[in-house]
């Protein structure tokens, strides 16, 4: 069961994550989009997408950090495991607190105005239940081994990741560890699975063209066709 959950679900995952964004950009360019909802509902956006997209940003930042950078290499430039903690549980937990009041804000919002919540797919539905169930996850990580023992998933949890990668994961390095990590990381897996078939394939469209592309002219109306007059300045006085 732990090579089944620990080393085939990954990799399944991940190449369900790879081949669905090519499908979905070979057959679906048209729905390559967020389907911005701003139009509908404009109050509760302007608090919780700021929210959730900065304390999401924060939140990968700490996992890359945590899972990406070996201990060996932090401790290198005189970070202890000490500051490391402390950083990781304060830092972490701000950032989490915002992503979690970022997603609450965007549900209510997505549940309560109708216009959003008619163009809510059902693929995204499910990827808020997971999304949400990720987040939770790993804050309860985070407070369960700062306040009910400590585990240092960096010699364990990171390891195995860092495998996945290098095609040499230990399933032995998750099963000892607690329940709460073997949870966020499938839950998070199953996400990576879930990704190309809902909005958060609008992660990798930047709008690059914007800084190459040529400048739109844009020209007003020929003054001198019938019935048309030039507009007034706004500083000029208008006749009564």
């Amino acid at each position: 069961m732990d090579t089944f959950l620990f080393l085939i679900v990954p990799y399944l995952c991940l190449a369900v994550f790879v081949v669905g964004h090519y499908w979905r950009w070979t057959y679906d360019k048209f729905g390559w989009t967020t389907r911005s909802s701003q139009l509908y509902e404009n109050r509760l956006l302007r608090w919780g997408s700021p929210l959730f997209h900065f304390g999401l940003l924060g939140v990968i930042g700490g996992h890359v950090v945590g899972l990406v950078v070996p201990k060996g290499w932090t401790e290198a430039i005189g970070v202890s495991e000490g500051i490391y903690h402390f950083l990781a549980v304060s830092l972490g937990g701000l950032a989490g607190v915002a992503t979690v009041v970022g997603l609450v804000i965007l549900v209510y919002r997505r549940r309560t105005v109708g216009p959003v919540f008619m163009a809510t797919t059902k693929m995204d539905k499910l990827m808020y239940v997971f999304l949400a169930a990720v987040i939770l996850l790993g804050m309860w990580n985070t407070v369960a081994s700062s306040v009910f023992g400590h585990y240092d998933y960096r010699e364990g949890v990171s390891v195995w990741f860092r495998g996945i990668f290098t095609f040499r994961p230990d399933p032995a390095l998750m099963s000892e560890a607690p329940l709460g990590f073997q949870l966020h990381a499938l839950v998070a897996f199953a996400l990576f699975a879930l990704w190309p078939f809902t909005r958060l394939v609008h992660v990798f469209s930047a709008p690059l063209g914007y800084i190459t592309r040529p400048y739109i002219v844009y020209r007003s109306r020929d003054e001198d066709r019938e019935g048309t007059r030039a507009p007034k300045r706004g500083w000029e006085k208008a006749s009564r």
